[in-house]
């Protein structure tokens, strides 16, 4: 049985990941096919 602790990470986790959607989709609109090389550059550095 789940603790209301580890559901409440879960649906935390869940928003995050559709943040991380919308986000990506503002980067690939401003920068198109170079949103992976500009995550990655930005990333390593």
């Amino acid at each position: 049985m789940e603790s209301h602790k580890a559901v409440e990470l879960a649906r935390k986790i869940i928003e995050l990941d559709i943040l991380r959607d919308k986000i990506w989709e503002n980067l690939a609109e401003m920068t198109g096919d170079k949103a992976y090389e500009l995550i990655r550059r930005v990333q390593n550095s």
